[in-house]
């Protein structure tokens, strides 16, 4: 299937408009020998397909850990530059230790997306189905899923529970989030990488 250009060029550059603060450095990362000043630095998550970034703030700007802030192309209040996207290694241990509860945060706050994805996902491979990509969603679970869907959309999470009789859907979509930024995943459903 081919895809349109402008779609391709969408597809690759992928922009968030806000981001959530995963950890605040004061002084930068002491790893980075390239940067003459230390300056205010924050590792931040994007609030839409969970990118992981580095950014340097204003000076006098400060945050604090689970703020979302405005990263968009527009002026910004508190972030000067976005530096770098940054794998999960990159992370430091605090903003590791804060990712989880933000990644659930925000499953959670996008419920709709999230059960538009469960309504209208399609196999990844003639094999694989993209619902069997979730943790604890096998062949069985999957062909309940899409049955159940046909006859009538889910509305919610707790549609979905109840009709499927699966648990947490939230922790399970949050489980996948976590899984493809911490690992080389071959198919991301929600996020982008480095």
């Amino acid at each position: 299937m081919a895809i349109h250009e402008d779609e391709y060029i969408q597809r690759r550059h992928v922009y968030e408009e806000h981001a959530y603060v995963l950890d605040y450095l004061p002084y930068g990362r002491r790893s980075e020998k390239s940067r003459p000043l230390a300056v205010p630095t924050v590792q931040i998550m994007g609030e839409q397909h969970f990118t992981l970034l580095e950014a340097e703030l204003k000076v006098g700007a400060t945050v604090i850990v689970h703020e979302r802030i405005y990263i968009g192309k527009e002026r910004r209040e508190k972030v000067d530059r976005i530096m770098s996207r940054i794998s999960y290694d990159q992370l430091t241990a605090n903003a590791k230790a804060e990712l989880v509860p933000v990644v659930e945060e925000l499953v959670k706050a996008q419920e709709k997306r999230f059960v538009d994805f469960f309504n209208n996902s399609q196999p990844v491979t003639p094999r694989m189905h993209s619902l069997e990509l979730l943790p604890g969603i096998g062949k069985k679970s999957m062909w309940t899923i899409i049955n159940l869907r046909e006859r009538k959309p889910f509305s919610d999470y707790n549609d979905i529970q109840k009709r499927t009789g699966q648990k947490d859907i939230p922790k399970i979509i949050s489980r996948r989030v976590m899984e493809e930024l911490s690992t080389e995943s071959k198919y991301r459903l929600f996020t982008r990488t480095v």
